[in-house]
């Protein structure tokens, strides 16, 4: 699960927001992941992350298997960051692709060598074009699944034929693993083991439902778990993540739903639809 970072009201990092969120969700998801798109990491201190991090893992009340963002577009300092950052517990780290710079495919995959040559713990690649406008290609991905200290991939380009072009060359212990809710159970049935997940922070049991009933290949059960959260996923991204999925928390009495600029807090409207969705209307 793509875990929140909850901010009270003067937007601090919001601590007792964080341990009730780490209850709702931890009898449910598999793993978390600390510090990644959801976790507002662009606007989060390098001392906030820290906290964050060290947080979770003394509040990992059933020791689940944390995975840690650090990532850039600035190779040298995301070496510098891991090299910096206390990671024996660790489990893996999660790195962004290059946004911005516009690099290359050999520049990627230069770039992610560099990063896991340099890394204490395993390393996830995590493609998402339509927020760094790159794609990592199936190619450059497969190149990179040789890589000893690369153990996997969050695919977010919702190409399903670039994941199938990944799962017929990568190696076996290679993880191929779902960026996108609603296409986890496509992707699970072509060989994915997981999905890195939004909407778990507020259905963390749907989302077990979807996960588990695809790994034991009972496909249609997934599908029709999935097909419950159908409208609520539109509404995640309408004012950008993690925007709704923070409504949803917040009107579940979990935790508030603050973010920081350049991000706003959800619109009268967004508040009314997915009250609306949730029952609450």
């Amino acid at each position: 699960m793509a875990l929140v970072t909850p901010f009270d009201a003067r937007l601090e990092v919001d601590y007792k927001g964080l341990k009730d969120l780490l209850d709702f969700t931890s009898k449910d998801v598999d793993y978390f992941v600390v510090q990644g798109t959801t976790g507002e990491s662009t606007t989060t201190s390098a001392k906030e992350k820290i906290n964050i991090l060290e947080f979770v893992l003394n509040n990992n009340a059933n020791q689940l298997p944390i995975v840690y963002g650090i990532g850039g577009n600035n190779t040298n300092r995301v070496i510098e960051t891991i090299k910096q950052t206390k990671l024996d517990r660790v489990s893996a780290i999660l790195s962004v692709s290059p946004y911005y710079n516009k690099p290359t495919q050999e520049g990627i995959y230069q770039h992610y060598v560099k990063i896991a040559d340099s890394s204490p713990v395993p390393v996830i690649l995590y493609n998402v074009p339509g927020r760094t406008m790159s794609n990592i290609t199936a190619e450059t991905t497969i190149r990179l699944s040789d890589h000893q200290n690369i153990i996997g991939i969050k695919e977010a380009s919702g190409d399903l034929e670039q994941c199938k072009r990944i799962m017929a060359a990568k190696p076996a212990d290679f993880m191929l693993i779902s960026g996108d809710d609603m296409l986890t159970t496509a992707m699970m049935s072509m060989g994915a083991v997981g999905v890195i997940s939004v909407l778990a922070n507020g259905f963390p049991q749907i989302f077990k439902r979807i996960t588990h009933t695809a790994l034991d290949n009972n496909f249609e059960a997934s599908k029709q778990a999935t097909k419950s959260l159908n409208g609520i996923n539109t509404l995640m991204y309408t004012e950008s993540n993690p925007v709704g999925i923070k409504e949803v928390l917040f009107q579940k009495e979990v935790c508030g739903n603050e973010v920081r600029l350049p991000l706003l807090a959800a619109s009268q409207q967004l508040k009314i639809e997915i009250m609306q969705e949730l029952g609450l209307l």
